[in-house]
């Protein structure tokens, strides 16, 4: 019998965060066949819309594969038939069901950099042009990345995404209208000082419409403005090799100088994956204070109540981003216990705890 809980969750992903109207078409796409239920349960969700669904569930080892054995011919293989779908869909359900988290852990990065520069007019054109949200459906994988058993995870996951986000947008709108008036923001905190500007950049409230779970503020900011440096507490995930203490320098808007403890040939191979690479494609507040745990998911972690995130690449067309990349990779920056934010100077936050 399925999870009532997961018929809940795709009622939201279709009604609520891609609202699926008569006649759309809605991609359905899924990491591995562990999905099958919520897949299941979103078809029939977007059947009941009035919409067309077609699905397109992946078997995550072929990745493996594909990077450990695969010619350069084939790395610079564009695949046609993935950008015509891409171009006619109306909306798409990326729902992330890992088998190994560490699958890609031994993987050399240039050929996965290399890939990503390939595929990136079809990321462009579903991440710009398209109604799209991501989820997770409760794996033994995740749990395990994230120190749980799979009940305590499947419990984890749906107190934070089942919920009513009316409610969330409402709080996140005061925060929203502060930083719209503002023009830099400061970040303080443990071995950071970092300065950002975001005059003209107006902040988008996150509610549910593209994350799941979601409860975020973030914008795009000035691509030259970034001026100063910061230590991330928290690992950094991509691609699934984990980088542990990252420290960024930027001058003008660039990262000048990168070091980490753990991985940092992988963080290098990374911000030089382009000329975009190297620049700030988005800064979110996390205001989800449901989410007090550390997960080593992006997707829950960026939106810890009290932290902040700084993305390296690819900005948001719909926040004013101008910067192009072929990645797109968020770091966490912990303020919980000593940290603080400015806007112009004023302080909005301290520890953590916002004073507006």
């Amino acid at each position: 019998m399925t999870d009532p809980r997961v018929g809940k969750l795709a009622g939201i992903l279709v009604n609520h965060s891609l609202g699926v109207k008569k006649g759309d078409n809605v991609l359905i796409g899924a990491s591995s066949e562990l999905a099958k239920p919520l897949v299941l349960e979103v078809f029939r969700e977007a059947l009941k819309a009035g919409g067309n669904p077609l699905t397109s569930v992946a078997f995550e080892e072929t990745l493996n594969i594909f990077y450990s054995s695969a010619t350069k011919a084939q790395i610079e293989n564009f695949p046609k038939t993935r950008l015509y779908e891409a171009k006619n869909i109306d909306c798409f359900v990326n729902i992330r069901a890992s088998v190994n988290k560490k699958a890609l852990a031994g993987i050399d990065p240039a050929p996965m950099s290399a890939r990503a520069k390939v595929l990136k007019p079809i990321s462009e054109e579903i991440v710009n042009r398209k109604r799209w949200v991501l989820c997770n459906y409760p794996t033994n994988a995740l749990a395990q990345e994230a120190d749980m058993s799979l009940e305590e995870y499947e419990d984890f996951l749906y107190n934070a995404t089942n919920v009513d986000w009316t409610k969330v947008k409402q709080k996140e709108m005061k925060l929203k209208a502060a930083l719209d008036k503002a023009g830099v923001v400061r970040i303080a905190g443990k071995d950071t000082d970092l300065t950002i500007g975001i005059r003209g950049r107006k902040a988008i409230p996150c509610y549910g419409e593209r994350n799941m779970p979601d409860g975020e503020v973030f914008l795009s900011p000035l691509e030259n403005s970034a001026e100063g440096h910061i230590y991330y507490e928290m690992p950094a995930i991509y691609q699934g090799k984990e980088v542990l203490g990252i420290r960024l320098k930027f001058k003008k808007g660039k990262v000048v100088e990168a070091h980490a403890d753990k991985n940092e040939a992988f963080l290098l191979a990374m911000l030089d994956t382009d000329k975009g690479a190297r620049f700030l494609g988005e800064l979110g507040i996390g205001v989800n204070y449901g989410i007090q745990q550390f997960s080593k998911d992006i997707l829950f972690d960026e939106k810890i109540g009290g932290t902040v995130h700084l993305a390296v690449g690819r900005s948001y067309a719909e926040a004013g981003g101008k910067n192009q990349s072929a990645i797109h990779w968020d770091m966490i920056k912990d303020l919980r216990q000593g940290g603080a934010l400015y806007l112009d100077g004023k302080i909005i936050q301290k520890n953590g705890k916002f004073l507006i």
